[in-house]
């Protein structure tokens, strides 16, 4: 099972509001997800990141995405497993 931490749209139409989850790369986007990590709401450009959850999953191999990377980043989460 290969998990990704991605964008999961949450909101009204043209009001977008996304959880960060930690999914399994063949459930949908808006599927199941194993973990909620945090969330982002690009509207007010605000984000949560649980950020020992994060680092879990990267220690364990989870990828990234690109807009999630760049979140973790912001929050000073480790994207590179050790």
């Amino acid at each position: 099972m290969a998990v990704i931490i991605r964008l999961a749209r949450r909101g009204k139409k043209k009001q977008p509001y996304y959880r960060i989850v930690a999914a399994d790369q063949r459930f949908s986007r808006d599927g199941r997800f194993l973990e909620i990590v945090g969330t982002y709401d690009p509207r007010k450009d605000q984000s949560d990141v649980k950020k020992e959850q994060a680092e879990k999953w990267v220690k364990n191999g989870a990828k990234i995405s690109a807009t999630v990377k760049k979140i973790f980043s912001k929050h000073g989460v480790a994207v590179t497993s050790k």
